[in-house]
């Protein structure tokens, strides 16, 4: 498991680290793919300030309300599908 941080200044803007992806995003919640986990961050006026996946950092700014944490969905291999 990797270590990831996550910096918030003033439930205004937040960094984290260890991002691999961003499945989705609005104003609202930004759905983001840590190493071994999923990142919800829900708020209003929400907009992505950096998004740089060769480094891994994600910086967010607007009115910060919550985070979640969620399960990665297991990836199936193409093999596995056919096997059923």
């Amino acid at each position: 498991m990797e270590n990831h941080y996550i910096q918030m200044e003033n439930k205004k803007k937040i960094t984290i680290t260890e991002v691999t992806s961003v499945e989705g995003f609005d104003e609202e919640t930004i759905l983001a793919n840590l190493t071994d986990e999923g990142l919800v961050i829900s708020g209003k006026n929400l907009h992505i300030e950096v998004l740089d996946l060769e480094e891994g950092k994600l910086v967010a700014e607007g009115e910060i309300e919550a985070l979640t944490y969620t399960k990665k969905k297991a990836k199936t291999k193409l093999i596995d599908r056919f096997r059923k």
